[in-house]
């Protein structure tokens, strides 16, 4: 899976102002872990005071209301209580100087009067249109769970009869382009296969993008029915190969394509790029340690943090009552808050709101379906060939483990076409890297390394003949 990146939830609201005038539109761009966000806010002078509201153009957000902002001696200071965001900053002439705050993280952010563009990033892997294929953006429904997906199907050429896949994100909301830190993978990645005869489906996560539903209450059983509704959708259309129809899935999609295939004679063939091959709890234990040691923290605080986390995944993964889960989650932070230095409470925060924070990061649908969740039941039932690729140097799901883990439960259901590569120097996104540690994704120029796509293109290449 992949790392959870910092996620702004956007709630704002009034502002009251003396002295200056500071009505009008002020734009920012926040900068975290390689990502840009646009940010606009747009101030109303009342009779007494002023009003605000802010957008977020990339989230598609407008008209976000704010819980506090007071303005004196040049300090503007926002505050958005329930999503624990602070910005303060001092206002210099057509400027707005100040500090981004959530959750103990600081950020650097300056407002202006004037627009303000996305500084240009060099990916010289993603294709420009016009494409030298066929591209159209596409809508279809999951009438399981009543929502309609969005996506890009591309083929080779308008006309003809070619094999298809569909390609299934990682772990948090993606669009179709499984676009992080100015990286567009699925992009990278369809186009290079759509050039060598292969039609590709991708689309936005439920709730994501164009697409709609609820991604915050599903689990990955959830995000397999718009899988499912994906195939079905292909099936409709005259240009696909329905006897040839593929998954391809990265990270956390690499352990919804199994459950897939488990279960389904329309799947022709997957793969699994870093997918998981050990129940959830196991590997975010072992993700955790690994990207620890790659940052530098002491094997002591590694140890401990260890011992900790287990605590609360067990719980997690015994329980099987809600109410229990929250109370016994309550209790375990408690003791651990007294007795732990190590568990640092970010600044600005309560105990009871860090404790609470915590808990409904844990007892998530998606959390608690994810650690109980042992991907080998499935892998064991899949039939169809598979290719499971991982790079040497991923730390968030380590090849060793997790390629030894899949081979040996398809081995147990008798699968004779399976594929097992450990590529060399490759991390989680298969960029060729130096450390592995997700700290690099960003300041790759690369997207997706020509060695992991040629290996997919001609292993796809062989199951479509």
């Amino acid at each position: 899976m992949k790392t959870i990146l910092f996620i702004i939830i956007l709630l704002l609201s009034s502002i009251t102002m003396e002295a200056q005038e500071i009505s009008g539109q002020w734009n920012g761009i926040l900068k975290v872990q390689g990502t840009q966000l646009r940010l606009v806010f747009n101030v109303t002078k009342n009779e007494k005071d002023y009003s605000s509201t802010m957008d977020s153009p990339d989230q598609g957000a407008k008209g976000i209301p704010i819980t506090k902002t007071t303005f004196e001696n040049s300090i503007i200071q926002f505050e958005i209580t329930n999503a624990r965001i602070e910005y303060l900053g001092q206002l210099k002439g057509d400027e707005i100087v100040g500090t981004f705050k959530q959750g103990g993280l600081e950020f650097p952010m300056t407002l202006s009067r004037k627009a303000i563009e996305k500084e240009t990033i060099n990916r010289p892997q993603e294709p420009s249109k016009p494409y030298s294929y066929y591209s159209e953006d596409v809508i279809f429904q999951n009438n399981k769970d009543k929502i309609a997906l969005s996506g890009t199907l591309t083929l080779p050429k308008k006309e003809g009869v070619f094999p298809a896949v569909v390609l299934i994100s990682g772990s948090g909301p993606q669009n179709r382009d499984e676009e992080l830190l100015g990286h567009k993978p699925f992009l990278v990645l369809a186009d290079h296969l759509t050039k060598n005869g292969i039609a590709v489906l991708r689309y936005d996560d439920r709730g994501v993008g164009e697409s709609k539903g609820n991604f915050k209450t599903a689990s990955s059983a959830d995000f397999a029915t718009d899988v499912e509704s994906a195939i079905v959708y292909l099936k409709t259309r005259k240009e696909i190969n329905k006897k040839k129809i593929g998954l391809i899935g990265h990270s956390e999609g690499g352990l919804i394509a199994p459950m897939i295939a488990s279960k389904s004679k329309d799947i022709s063939f997957i793969v699994l790029m870093a997918g998981t091959g050990i129940q959830g709890d196991q590997l975010l234990l072992l993700q955790q340690e690994l990207i620890a040691r790659a940052s530098g923290v002491p094997e002591t605080e590694i140890k401990k943090s260890f011992e900790l986390n287990k605590i609360i995944f067990d719980i997690v993964v015994k329980s099987n009552d809600e109410i229990s889960l929250s109370t016994d989650l309550k209790n375990a932070l408690n003791e651990m808050l007294k007795n732990d230095a190590i568990i640092k409470i970010p600044s600005g925060m309560t105990k009871d709101e860090f404790i609470s924070m915590q808990i409904n990061q844990i007892s998530s649908p998606w959390m608690q379906y994810f650690l109980r969740y042992n991907p080998a039941f499935a892998l064991e039932k899949v039939k169809c060939p598979v290719l499971a690729i991982n790079g040497e140097k991923d730390l968030q799901v380590p090849p060793k483990q997790n390629l030894a883990a899949i081979k040996n439960a398809l081995d147990k259901g008798g699968n004779k076409n399976v594929s097992i590569k450990e590529l060399p120097n490759l991390n989680h996104l298969f960029q060729d890297c130096k450390t592995g540690a997700p700290d690099e994704y960003a300041t790759i120029e690369q997207t997706f390394s020509s060695r992991a796509l040629d290996e997919i293109t001609q292993w796809l290449k062989l199951q479509s003949k």
